[in-house]
This record gives C-alpha cells, structure tokens and sequence, in this order.
C-alpha cells in the first residue's frame, strides 16, 4: 500500500535538493542547504587560538551557536546545537590545529520540515569551504513513521506534524576524504562506517528503526552526489596544495 503525500511524492522519494558555498565573503567558510521550502546558511569561522572553558586544549574545539528563523532560541534550538556539534565533532581531524576552536554559525532561512538534518548537511559543506581538515564528509536525512507503520522519507513540516514517529540520521560518505590519502590514519581519529548520528522522536519499534536505516541509508546516495558535485572543486583545491 503506497502512502498519499500532499505533495504528490512517492515515500521514498526527496524534494528537490541545493546546495552552494562561498557565499558569504567574511566568512572563512559558508554554504547553504535547501531541500524543498526548508533552508538553512552556514558560517564558518576559525580555527582561532584557544579552545573554549571545559574543552580539551589537546584538541581543536567546535563551536555551534544556532539562529532561529525568528525569536529567542529555546530549549530545542540548544539540543540542535548540541547534536549539531556531536556530529561535527565525529567527523572533525581533532588532533591538527589543537588548542584552537571554529565557531560554526547556523542560520535557518526557512523551516518546512526535517530542519536538523539540513542544518547537519550545510554545515558539513561549510567546513569544507573552510577547509577545516575531515575524516570524512556526513550526509543527514530524516525518516518519518506514519500510524499505518509506513516510512516516509525527508518530510515537509506538515508531515513532521502528523506522524507517529520520527528518526533523523547522519551516515558517513565513505566514498570521499577531504584530506590527502593517508590522512584518514591520523592516530587517535578512527574513521567512521556505520551511522554518525541518530535520535527519534515519538514511539518506534526496534524494526521500525532498523528499517528507517535502511531506507535512510539508500537514499543518501542521492545526497552525497549533490554534496560531492558542488565540493568537488574545493577538495580538488585543498588536495593540490597539499601535494
């Protein structure tokens, strides 16, 4: 039984994907990310001498501060900061630049649903922009479970609304370093391979979950080529001065 989508969609199937970078010029690095009507500006600033209170200064320290699309930010604008910061930190080469920290500014242009993962998407582009050393590039998707127990993929904010479940996910892009080869050995920086992130929201089952990854995981592909296409160019940049 195929789900009905008010906006014609099959379950499986994403909105309409963007992605750009080096548009803010003070900035050392910045990209947005727009799927659909949802979109989210990053700005990278950094590395800069010192690493903030209760940080390790042995390593290099992320800063995430969030900017809602309007208002004060609240208690679910803190969580994100925090999941943001996780996530980055995971796929982040800590050990180069130690002692330093990069703030990374999210600014939400327009919420229309699965916010966290775009913010998680524009972010990565923008450490790239930044040329912030990485084990790897990371690509979100939000997965949502309907009361029928029908998965549907990257929803609108409407969908988000009235779903049983939701899972955001983050999976590596095993496919493409932004460092040299052999980097990815950096001792003390293992590489990751299975799911970076992951959170639920609402009621879901064991086999609910494992089926949102697998649907999940099939369908960044999709993502990964768009975020490899629009950095392809900056990585070919970094890898040819480091030669």
């Amino acid at each position: 039984m195929e789900i009905d989508r008010l906006d014609g969609r099959k379950a499986n199937q994403l909105r309409p994907l963007a992605c750009s970078r080096n548009i803010l010029n003070r900035a050392h690095g910045s990209a947005s990310w727009t799927q659909g009507d949802t979109k989210v500006l990053v700005a990278v600033y950094g590395p800069k001498a010192g690493t903030k209170k209760n940080e390790n200064p042995e390593k290099a320290c992320i800063e995430v501060i969030w900017k809602p699309k309007s208002g004060q930010i609240g208690k679910l604008e803190r969580e994100y900061e925090m999941i943001v910061k996780r996530t980055l930190q995971s796929i982040c080469i800590l050990n180069i630049n130690p002692n330093t920290t990069t703030s990374v500014i999210v600014q939400v242009i327009n919420d229309d649903g699965a916010l966290l993962p775009c913010a998680i998407n524009a972010a990565c582009a923008a450490l790239v922009d930044a040329g912030i050393p990485l084990k790897h590039l990371a690509v979100a998707i939000c997965c949502c479970l309907a009361d029928s127990g029908y998965i549907i993929l990257d929803p609108t904010k409407l969908e988000e609304q009235s779903m049983k479940a939701y899972a955001y996910l983050v999976f590596p892009n095993s496919i493409l370093s932004v460092r040299p080869e052999g980097s990815l050995k950096v001792q003390g920086e293992p590489r990751e391979h299975g799911v970076i992130t992951s959170g639920t929201q609402g009621a879901m089952s064991v086999d609910d979950y494992l089926n949102c990854l697998e649907r999940g995981r099939a369908a960044t592909a999709k993502m990964s080529t768009v975020l490899r296409r629009n950095l392809q160019p900056q990585i070919a940049s970094e890898l040819s001065k480091a030669g």
